[in-house]
């Protein structure tokens, strides 16, 4: 078996492990790591508080969560914007501080309340799980956000379509159907959620070779291949942005947007032993 053909059997053995298709694996042969199906989901949100969790918000230095953007209650992350008098830009991201590589992510999230004053007109019900993304420590104090693949999340307005689970690349590109797409923002195929339900985006990652984004069972967004490059951040470390640098793991934030929004659950299942 050629490598390329070694690559996708294994990706669909992946595939078939973590969504439920077909028959169940067998463990894996060389016996350094359990089935997938056999290991145990880290939560990365202990439902009781951010330790392990570093904040970076947009001209302020790492941890200092101004204004209590992000707190925890009723076993929830909170992003809020009660002291906030106007929004300002302070773009805010709440970092997992362990990397990883290759994992399947699940978030629970909602959108509440309303958008702070000054908020752009694009950040209604707008936030996302950053993936493959740099450290909290090597973005500059007014660094917008984080190099990294953004999952955007979006909530209906009530009245229109409104994809979520979308693809954003602040800092990077990736590749879609063969080819480098350098648009900054690609709508997914998934349902509109609106009003303030819960919604659980799942996310399979690996390395550089396949990342998948999954709403009620079904890839509503697929693509590969990501690397640093292109625009869409500011005020960065131009040492930090490598074009063309291909990204195979990297850190998980949340976003602070200006719309408030809680997330229930947040956690991981690690694959590192599978990567080939």
């Amino acid at each position: 078996m050629n490598s390329t053909n070694f690559t996708q059997t294994f990706l669909l053995f992946v595939a078939l492990a973590f969504f439920g298709c077909g028959e169940k694996p067998a463990p894996s042969p060389n016996g350094t790591a359990p089935a997938p199906e056999q290991r145990e989901w880290i939560q990365l949100f202990n439902g009781k508080n951010l330790d392990g969790w570093d904040v970076k918000i947009a001209g302020y230095d790492l941890n200092d969560n101004y204004q209590n953007t992000f707190t925890v209650s009723d076993g929830m992350i909170k992003v809020g914007y009660d002291g906030y008098k106007a929004f300002e830009q302070r773009y805010g991201h709440l970092f997992y501080k362990q990397p990883f590589s290759h994992y399947r992510l699940r978030v629970e999230y909602r959108f509440v309340g309303e958008q702070a004053p000054g908020g752009e007109g694009w950040a209604l019900r707008n936030s996302g799980a950053m993936l493959h993304g740099q450290s909290a420590a090597s973005m500059t104090k007014y660094q917008d956000f984080p190099i990294s693949i953004e999952a955007q999340f979006l909530g209906g307005d009530g009245v229109n379509e409104r994809h979520t689970s979308n693809l954003c690349t602040p800092g990077t590109n990736v590749v879609i159907n063969g080819k480098l797409e350098t648009n900054h923002c690609i709508e997914s195929t998934s349902k509109t959620y609106h009003g303030d339900q819960w919604v659980t985006a799942e996310f399979l990652v690996l390395g550089d070779s396949l990342i998948q984004h999954i709403l009620d069972g079904k890839v509503v967004m697929e693509y590969s291949k990501p690397q640093i490059g292109d625009g869409a951040v500011n005020n960065h470390d131009p040492a930090v942005k490598i074009d063309g640098k291909p990204l195979t793991s990297g850190t998980i934030s949340l976003q602070s947007e200006s719309h408030p929004i809680h997330f229930r659950k947040v956690e991981l299942l690690d694959l590192s032993g599978e990567q080939r």
